[in-house]
């Protein structure tokens, strides 16, 4: 049996995690346990570096035979992030990894020589977690009662990777997804659209987030 502890951003990912993650895992005694950063009345994005940093040392001091892994957005993360400012110079595809080794490398250098870095599993959704619903562009049309897919699937058309779709204030995944249902709901909408989509076709389309379950898989030596 693995515990895996999986700190989240907010209440999106958390109910996330529930709903999709821990039942696929729990086939495989891979248990994962979500929980938001900071105080239980943290609730809107993510925070800076220093408090997601004490909660992953407090989490990995604490049970010191679990894992433990992350689901952060890359939008919107504060620059005080390891290496988060630099990686909005590069490539798509090294974004990303730039951010997940250099937060690695920090947790790891914080702990000390004597660490298992393997206990440790940095994930950064890219952009963020509505990012993933564009894996398939007929089911979001449906969720959010549109009368067909055309303009879903115009958007993700336009990149290689649901993944890809940007950053930007206004053209950021979640943005797009208002633009095109104004009552659009993160928690209760964003995470059945999520559910009804299903995992093997977010893996298929989305190959940094399939990377991140990959890594989980290998806890147990799927």
């Amino acid at each position: 049996m693995v515990r895996v502890h999986v700190l989240v951003e907010g209440e999106t990912e958390e109910t996330f995690v529930e709903k999709a993650l821990v039942p696929y895992f729990a086939q495989y005694e891979t248990y994962l346990y979500p929980r938001r950063l900071g105080k239980p009345q943290h609730k809107h994005g993510i925070c800076g570096y220093l408090l997601a940093q004490r909660d992953i040392l407090t989490t990995l001091k604490q049970e010191t035979q679990a894992f433990c892994t992350t689901m952060f957005d890359y939008y919107r993360m504060p620059f005080n992030w390891p290496k988060r400012e630099e990686a909005k110079r590069k490539p798509f595809a090294e974004k990303g990894v730039m951010v997940e080794n250099a937060i690695l490398a920090d947790i790891s250098g914080q702990l000390g020589v004597g660490f298992n870095r393997s206990r440790f599993i940095p994930y950064v959704q890219m952009h963020e977690f509505e990012a993933l619903l564009f894996s398939d562009p007929g089911m979001l049309a449906q969720g959010l009662d549109l009368t067909d897919d055309s303009e879903v699937q115009r958007i993700r058309n336009q990149f290689d990777s649901p993944e890809e779709i940007n950053d930007g204030e206004q053209t950021a995944p979640s943005k797009r997804i208002v633009g095109l249902n104004a009552e659009y709901d993160k928690v209760a909408d964003g995470v059945l659209i999520s559910q009804k989509i299903g995992l093997t076709t977010m893996r298929a389309q989305c190959p940094h987030f399939n990377g991140w379950i990959e890594k989980l898989e290998a806890l147990t030596g799927r």
